[in-house]
């Protein structure tokens, strides 16, 4: 067996790899597990920090930010007030592995929204921050198959 066929067999099941002991295959896996937890870690406080010192502190902060832009007032301050449960929400999924898709893909939706005011406000250093995490979403999507060490694996196991 090849390498590309150990990493193709180790992602349908970890215990599989483990089995083998295909030591590439379980870097690929541990490599995942690692980058979405760090991922899911981040997204999540970025939220729980905001709750924590007061969601419409952060709210009002936002606001008077784009105050100066064309979006309205009104779903400046919608969108502020949200953010943090958004952030706070999807970064868990992702840190647990739990509903990973969707939790990528409405992380990699939401860093899209961001990278929109960001632009608008011509914040360009944030904006490249942005296009980091973006990658981040971008390569935990493409590569899911590797999402071994996950409560969505967990949960996949019981049902078979």
């Amino acid at each position: 067996m090849n390498e590309r066929q150990a990493i193709s067999a180790a992602a349908t099941t970890s215990r599989g790899v483990e089995q083998r002991g295909d030591a590439s295959a379980r870097d690929y896996l541990l490599a995942y597990a690692l980058l979405r937890v760090m991922l899911g870690v981040n997204i999540a406080m970025h939220g729980i920090s905001r709750i924590l010192m007061g969601a419409g502190i952060f709210a009002a902060g936002i606001e008077k930010q784009f105050a100066a832009t064309v979006l309205p007032h009104f779903a400046v301050a919608a969108f502020a007030n949200v953010l943090p449960w958004a952030e706070a929400s999807i970064g868990l999924l992702i840190l647990f592995g739990v509903a990973t898709r969707f939790a990528l893909v409405a992380g990699a939706l939401l860093m899209i929204v961001l990278t929109f005011g960001s632009t608008l406000h011509q914040d360009w250093q944030i904006a490249g921050i942005q296009l980091i995490y973006a990658i981040a979403y971008a390569l935990l999507i493409a590569f899911q198959r590797y999402n071994a060490f996950s409560a969505d694996r967990v949960f996949a196991a019981k049902k078979a």
